[in-house]
């Protein structure tokens, strides 16, 4: 599955990887900026195949309703009601404290719509489950999927939003406008 996800991704489609995920490295939150597309889903499906590291993710609920849920189970991802005010970053927290592996991707944005400020959910998690935070941009501009280095937040959540959002800067997501 590897080599078809890579020719897809690399061949076919143009994309280009600079830097990948971390493999040394059993736990960790990824946030990938910007969210602009439903393009951005599969996208992102094919640089975790291509890269061969397993990331998971959260998703509406709806996605995982009708004919079609069972795919976005089958590739990693688990529904999430919004609707309801359980803490779910305590649960997500706990589900990294249970496994010896585990990854899980988020959009800081929370939604594809234009945002002037990013969700929190993603930085508490990496917090309360004392696990670094990977960077991955959605680069449609140059076609290009950059990762950051393994980043363990500060005591300074100024600085360390600072830090996130200057990885992000200047990139171009499917949907400029929304970027």
């Amino acid at each position: 599955m590897k080599k078809i996800a890579r020719f897809i991704l690399f061949t076919i489609l143009g994309w280009k990887f600079k830097g990948d995920f971390p493999k040394n490295i059993k736990k960790y939150v990824v946030i990938a900026a910007p969210h602009t597309s439903w393009v951005d889903f599969p996208i992102a499906i094919l640089a975790r195949m291509a890269s061969g590291v397993m990331v998971n993710f959260i998703g509406k609920d709806s996605l995982f309703k009708g004919p079609f849920g069972f795919i976005f189970r089958a590739l990693g991802g688990t529904p999430v009601d919004r609707t309801k005010s359980d803490n779910l970053v305590d649960a997500i927290v706990q589900v990294f404290n249970s496994k010896k592996e585990f990854r899980l991707g988020l959009s800081p944005e929370g939604t594809r719509k234009k945002v002037t400020e990013w969700k929190t959910g993603f930085y508490y998690i990496a917090k309360g489950a004392n696990v670094p935070i990977v960077m991955a941009t959605l680069d449609f501009e140059n076609k290009q999927i950059q990762f950051s280095e393994p980043y363990y937040t500060t005591a300074n959540k100024t600085q360390d939003f600072a830090h996130f959002k200057g990885f992000f800067l200047n990139v171009k997501g499917k949907n400029p406008e929304l970027s």
